[in-house]
């Protein structure tokens, strides 16, 4: 199929989604009437502030995670990590926009930083659901909710790579999801169609565009056991690429104070910015030449102390793997963070962890970041 029959099917795509938007839209404008009794638009204001205290535990091996031969770097930081600041407009009954700044990414370059989730929802019903704008498309657990109730201390490995390859993390384009009934079996679904190049940017990079869907199915409801399975594929300047993952999820609780809650995930894919940063002249003809593979379980033990002053306490334990470039250049990451945090008001409102992260690669190179490496983290946040 050619390109420009590529792009005549996208443009078809977002007009046809955006035409129901519209249309929609006025309906709601017709129902105005019959909706006095509920006054628009709505705002609610959120936020979450988060810092961190770090020291590093390795020899010649800075915060970051880089390695210093002359023995250099910084083994010891103060840093803020979120300072965010949400907005969400409810401006009719079915009709929301939302804005999401990291107020704390002023501290780097904010060309392409700062504004994060920057979107309108349409809710035609539970069943079928529109997004256009900035979002962080479903493509795996982690896009399922966000950083301020992580189990661990961040975001895996593994998430934040496939953000640099347009499936995770924030995007620009337009989703569809929903939850529906599978006879018993409870079921969601998203689609999504992304630029696939990161958030901020004022165009998209080629004339490519990155399709990914995922789909949960909910096996056994009194363990909250759920299955997810994603899948996407996409043209970067050309070259086919693609990214797929299996996920496994199960939150146990054993009475009203003790819990078990447990994520399993592996992914694969084309690691096309690798592909594209070798000279032409020594690229293979086949991308798929630079594939990504990782995977991590994050097992979390939950126990409800309610007392005035502590809401909770939590210890975890994450196990990850990634390699960015098995099939050619295999050097694997193993990252092990047992963390440990005490919850002072309810739904995470504050809390503190203290954690190690142990990292680990098959080979050691100096002078870079592919370096054994022993970091100390306290962590505080407040979410208001």
């Amino acid at each position: 199929m050619s390109t420009f029959s590529i792009l005549k099917k996208q443009l078809l795509l977002y007009f046809t989604l955006l035409g129901l938007v519209l249309t929609a839209q006025i309906g709601d404008s017709l129902k105005y009437q019959q909706e006095e009794a509920v006054k628009y638009p709505q705002l609610q204001f959120k936020g979450l502030f988060q810092a961190r205290y770090l020291v590093g535990m390795a020899k010649d091996v800075d915060v970051n995670g880089l390695h210093h031969s002359d023995g250099s770097g910084t083994d010891n930081n103060f840093m803020i990590k979120y300072m965010r600041i949400q907005m969400r407009a409810q401006i009719s009954k079915r009709t929301e926009v939302v804005l999401l700044a990291n107020l704390a990414d002023f501290k780097n370059d904010p060309k392409s930083r700062v504004l994060e989730n920057a979107y309108l929802k349409y809710t035609f019903n539970s069943k079928l659901v529109l997004t256009v704008g900035q979002f962080r498309p479903w493509f795996g657990l982690e896009e399922t909710y966000p950083i301020d109730i992580i189990k661990s201390l961040d975001w895996s490995n593994q998430y934040t790579e496939f953000g640099k390859l347009g499936w995770t993390s924030f995007q620009i384009g337009m989703s569809a999801s929903g939850q529906v009934k599978l006879g018993t079996m409870p079921f969601q679904y998203a689609v999504s169609l992304v630029n696939g190049n990161g958030k901020n940017q004022v165009n998209d990079n080629d004339n490519g565009k990155q399709y990914s869907t995922r789909l949960v199915f909910g096996l056994a409801k009194k363990y909250n056991f759920n299955l997810g399975l994603n899948g996407g594929i996409g043209e970067v300047f050309g070259n086919k690429i693609y990214a797929v993952g299996v996920d496994l999820s199960s939150l146990i609780n054993f009475d009203s104070k003790w819990s078990l809650d447990m994520q399993l995930e592996g992914k694969q894919a084309t690691n096309h910015p690798l592909y594209f940063a070798v000279t032409p002249e020594l690229r293979p003809a086949n991308p798929d030449e630079y594939l990504i593979r990782g995977a991590y379980f994050l097992p979390n033990v939950r126990y409800e102390v309610n007392h005035k002053n502590l809401s909770a306490f939590e210890l975890s334990c994450r196990y990850e793997y990634l390699d960015t470039n098995f099939r050619l250049n295999s050097n694997p990451r193993q990252t092990i963070t047992p963390m440990f945090g005490l919850e002072f008001l309810k739904n995470y409102g504050a809390r503190i962890q203290l954690g190690i992260q142990f990292d680990r690669y098959k080979h050691q190179v100096e002078n870079t970041s592919q370096y054994n490496n022993n970091l100390f983290i306290v962590q505080v946040q407040s979410r208001f």
